[in-house]
């Protein structure tokens, strides 16, 4: 199954000739997911070959504008387009009386639902949950209630051996018991485990997204193990105290988290509009985490199937 994010916007606070504020999207087997909505999101999309109608859900970290600005005439031209099926958004409060008065004054009469499920930044929890994906709330360190949010695909199934099947003429029966987990006993009263049968066909993949945040072990700790960690890194290493004071991470503290939380790749992103050119901040942080990319737009990250 496919499991990608492609980065729509980059730049924090405001877009600028070349950079578009936060937004990315997370693809798992086909079904869509926004993180973050800067402004301009919709173009973006549009500019990346993603059909808007195929969002499943928006997820926002936090009720700045340069990560909801771009929700708005999203809401509205979804409508246009002619969108039946309800609109998940996963935000932290007041979003909900925000979008009341928008659809109060702007969308009065769409043609689907807008859901809005309230985020409670203080909590570490699944917050979205389908057949084949968790998403988590991950509290995160800003200026007002923020939350970073953990995309966990779950564990596919059992797949058992076709050549197995054959060889033990195994029923439809034995088959589903097998792919339960179950142990096979064969007419003789031969038992056949379980693993001599059926293997896991990939190991379950994650991808998270932190931003915006000071630097914190405990959010990094509660992703261990990601695939793909997006972490934000508004000023280089030189900026520290004023990153503490405004809320976020430098580039060696996007490197630390990584560290932290075992990340396999680290993305990094929300760039300061100070920074001409991106390539320093990139190998700042490689010199604590070597696999470190920067989250160019329109670039898409891949996490790709891997064997146990």
């Amino acid at each position: 199954m496919a499991f990608s994010i492609t980065i729509l916007g980059n730049s924090s606070a405001k877009p600028t000739l070349n950079a578009h504020p936060s937004a990315q999207v997370v693809n798992l087997n086909e079904q869509y997911y926004l993180v973050d909505a800067g402004e301009g999101v919709q173009q973006q999309l549009i500019r990346r070959g993603i059909n808007p109608l195929r969002l499943r859900a928006v997820f926002i970290s936090h009720l700045h504008g340069d990560h909801t600005f771009g929700l708005f005439p999203l809401i509205s031209t979804l409508g246009l387009m002619g969108k039946r099926t309800p609109l998940d958004i996963y935000a932290p409060a007041p979003m909900g009386e925000i979008l009341d008065y928008h659809m109060r004054y702007f969308d009065s009469d769409l043609p689907y639902e807008v859901k809005w499920h309230e985020v409670r930044t203080t909590e570490h929890r699944i917050i979205m949950e389908n057949s084949t994906l968790e998403v988590w709330s991950i509290p995160l360190r800003h200026r007002v209630p923020t939350a970073g949010y953990h995309f966990k695909e779950k564990q596919p199934g059992l797949n058992i051996d076709k050549f197995k099947i054959t060889k033990h003429n195994l029923s439809i029966a034995q088959v589903v018991a097998a792919k339960r987990g179950e142990d096979i006993t064969l007419e003789d009263g031969t038992v056949l485990p379980n693993a001599e049968l059926t293997y896991t066909p990939y190991v379950a993949r994650s991808y998270a997204y932190l931003s915006d945040t000071a630097f914190s072990a405990r959010a990094a700790e509660r992703v261990r193990g990601v695939d793909i960690l997006y972490h934000e890194a508004t000023y280089a290493k030189s900026e520290e105290q004023w990153a503490k004071g405004r809320g976020h991470s430098t580039t060696t503290e996007a490197a630390r988290a990584a560290v932290k939380a075992e990340a396999g790749r680290l993305i990094i992103g929300h760039f300061s509009s100070r920074y001409k050119e991106h390539d320093t901040l990139v190998e700042e942080c490689r010199a604590i985490f070597p696999n470190t990319d920067i989250a160019t737009e329109g670039a898409t990250f891949t996490i790709e199937e891997r064997r146990p």
